[in-house]
């Protein structure tokens, strides 16, 4: 643990004492040192499943997967950045930098944590570095709309939190999840109790978020700088699904009988967010509703509370954020060349960029869940496990994922077939930074086909 946290703790100095010239590269170096590092954690040998730092910090077989990733995405979003803070004054880029740092440090202290506090803590800590994205990098004048949003949504959900989390505590004694799980489970028989159990999800379904207090999570993308939707869509997001993992374990009799409006609203969500999908103009608008897609069918996996809901949540959320991070840096590039995110204004794209185009393929294709990718594995152990539950829901999950197949193409078909419109005169090729950061998006992911029980979770 310490071998990654404390060289990401020593990339704020090297952001700030690096020279001009050498201040990308070595930062771009540094992370990506830290990232291989991280590698380590995969070997995960403690039979208790906990592989510790100490009482406060270990890391087990759920945390580890989501561990690597976060510190995966770093040299990912230096990579991405580069070319639209070339412009920007020395200092700004070197808090940009910062900004990226402190999101990482903030992760890999929420993700290890085993005290729920900290881990609540630190789950809060993060709100701060992305707001400042948002709000200083965004695109437009609505960025600041866009910020409150993010902030109020995020902050009226995790409040209640608390309260729950201090509550558990006074009940129990201990808020340790390496021995909260051995204690006796909560008498849970009266109204306020039911309240209770509502406070302690509803932060993580805001967070994930769950069909209905998603509104924050497409103004927050369209808004954000390239590095602030990678690190929303690939982990910020799948902060909720840990937390819920790890809450649902301590909240056993009630889930069963309280979950189920939340199971509905998930599946219904991946329906109506698919089909506002198939009416988007805007390109980073339609990834993003994709994503609430995708996160509901994640969210009705933890909640029947199966292994293999388990599982499949797990690996869905691993799969999607390297193909969802992906699709925003390839609207990124597209959106640097045109100016424009309209999708009918930038079409036709493979006449002059047909290498982008492959790329392109690839990450819709990851979307859409094509066999033997990891996002195929992850979606059909859920809609397995949430048949087996009930089998009314093959009809929501059913009708969901042909509705992702036809927006994937239709978002692939749109951006890059049909005619090159005549406004469209003189495009920058691709680099070859961006075709690197595409291949470091997507090969892990066509990689873990080979090696799956990485991020099986605990039932591996």
């Amino acid at each position: 643990m310490l071998k990654v946290l404390i060289p990401t703790l020593m990339l704020v100095p090297t952001a700030w004492m690096a020279p001009h010239k050498w201040l990308w590269p070595t930062t771009l170096m540094h992370s990506l040192l830290i990232a291989l590092t991280s590698f380590f954690w995969l070997l995960n040998t403690a039979e208790t499943g906990w592989t510790s730092l100490n009482f406060y910090m270990a890391t087990d077989s759920l945390s580890t997967p989501l561990l690597v990733l976060t510190c995966w995405l770093l040299p990912l979003m230096i990579l991405a950045s580069q070319n639209h803070t070339a412009s920007e004054p020395l200092n700004r880029q070197r808090m940009y930098l910062t900004l990226l740092t402190s999101l990482q440090i903030f992760l890999i202290l929420a993700f290890g944590a085993t005290e729920i506090i900290m881990f609540y803590v630190m789950f809060e800590a993060t709100l701060i570095p992305t707001l400042i994205l948002i709000t200083r990098w965004g695109n437009q004048t609505e960025r600041l709309n866009a910020g409150v949003y993010f902030l109020f949504y995020t902050l009226a959900g995790s409040l209640p939190l608390l309260v729950a989390l201090l509550l558990l505590q006074n009940s129990t004694g201990t808020l340790s999840l390496l021995t909260i799980q051995y204690s006796d489970p909560v008498e849970l028989s009266s109204y306020a109790h039911k309240l209770w159990w509502a406070g302690c999800l509803l932060a993580f379904l805001v967070k994930m978020p769950l069909y209905g207090v998603h509104l924050w999570l497409p103004k927050a993308h369209v808004e954000a700088p390239i590095a602030g939707s990678m690190i929303l869509a690939a982990v910020l997001l799948k902060l909720g699904g840990y937390g819920m993992m790890r809450m649902v374990v301590m909240l056993e009799p009630l889930t069963k009988e309280l979950s189920y409006p939340f199971i509905v609203f998930a599946l219904w969500g991946v329906i109506m967010t698919g089909s506002i999908c198939l009416r988007q103009t805007d390109l980073k608008s339609l990834i993003a509703y994709s994503s609430v897609s995708h996160m509901g069918l994640v969210v009705g996996g933890i909640l029947i509370q199966t292994p293999w809901g388990f599982s499949g949540a797990l690996i869905l959320m691993i799969a999607h954020g390297l193909a969802s991070s992906a699709l925003f840096c390839l609207a990124n590039t597209s959106y640097e060349r045109t100016h424009s995110r309209t999708m009918l204004l930038a079409r036709g794209l493979q006449m002059v960029l047909p290498l982008m185009t492959a790329w392109w393929f690839i990450a819709s294709l990851a979307n859409l869940a094509l066999p033997p990718l990891p996002n195929l594995m992850g979606e059909l152990m859920i809609i397995t496990s949430l048949f087996n539950w009930s089998w009314w829901t093959i009809i929501l999950t059913g009708a969901g994922t042909l509705i992702t197949a036809s927006y994937s193409l239709y978002m692939f078909l749109m951006s890059q077939r049909g005619p090159l419109p005549a406004h469209i005169l003189a495009l920058a090729p691709s680099h070859t930074r961006e075709h690197l950061l595409l291949a470091l998006h997507l090969l892990p992911l066509i990689l873990l086909i080979l090696k799956p029980e990485l991020i099986w979770g605990w039932a591996s």
